[in-house]
């Protein structure tokens, strides 16, 4: 058998450009991209999803691996693999603001620790907020709809030198309003029953001056705020399900050309 180097240039970008761009997905999206995650398990979901996907993309061009135009191509796969996995992870990012809102609120800001997800110290609150997030997303089988978007995006944005425009950059980054939008929902139910709460103790201190609302407000605040979220933690799902498909809308979008 006899292979000329074009022959083997092109069956190794065949899997090496789709590579590039589903790894760099796995690494930048929610739960693979945990820095709990081995980089042995990303780099075997890389190939395992490489393998499955590459055999159904369009013909990949020939490209001289040692030109100037592979380096940009390379550059262009990496970009949308992480703009799609950073489109994801706003939606972690607002359950975990929204999270820290209602901490703050409650009094438990000072109750932190590091985030395994981000690597960052975030409040208690934050992190059982992001965990039932996490467990939604498996349940929505949202990994399973990013796998398919991904081998989507293959087809409205073939492999070439040219990737992402300033447009869908543009809409990239005009999403992150809906990180604060998002937070603010979730915690929103949160925030103004607490707010009652210490209006309440602002009536009794006018009222009776002499009672220590130091002593009085903490332990009541922190009780009424765990109630609060015990109430309105089933209102979680249905925002974050609606999150979930907006942003994956959003990336159907800036990975069309």
């Amino acid at each position: 058998m006899h292979l000329t180097s074009a022959e083997i240039t092109a069956w190794i970008g065949a899997l090496l450009w789709p590579f590039f761009r589903i790894g760099a997905m796995v690494m930048s999206a929610p739960i693979t991209g945990s820095q709990v995650v081995p980089m042995r398990a990303r780099l075997f979901i890389t190939l395992a999803l490489t393998v499955v996907i590459a055999p159904q993309i369009p013909p990949v061009p020939a490209f001289d691996p040692f030109s100037p135009m592979t380096l940009l191509l390379i550059l262009q796969q990496i970009l949308i693999g992480v703009a799609m996995g950073t489109a994801l992870q706003l939606v972690f990012a607002a359950i975990v603001t929204g999270g820290q809102i209602v901490a703050y609120q409650m009094g438990l800001g000072f109750a932190s620790m590091v985030d395994p997800q981000s690597g960052v110290t975030v409040p208690v609150v934050s992190q059982v907020y992001l965990l039932a997030t996490s467990l939604l997303y498996l349940a929505f089988n949202g990994h399973l709809v990013l796998i398919e978007v991904v081998a989507e995006s293959f087809n409205s944005m073939p492999i070439a030198p040219d990737g992402l425009t300033r447009e869908g950059v543009w809409q990239l980054a005009g999403w992150g309003t809906e990180l604060f939008a998002g937070a603010v929902l979730i915690a929103l139910p949160t925030v103004a029953a607490i707010l009652v709460v210490n209006i309440a103790f602002g009536v009794m201190t006018r009222a009776a001056p002499q009672l220590n609302i130091f002593a009085v407000g903490f332990p009541v605040t922190l009780t009424f705020g765990f109630v609060v979220m015990l109430f309105t933690f089933p209102s979680l799902m249905p925002q974050t399900e609606q999150l979930v498909q907006t942003v994956f809308g959003l990336i159907r979008t800036i990975t069309t050309r």
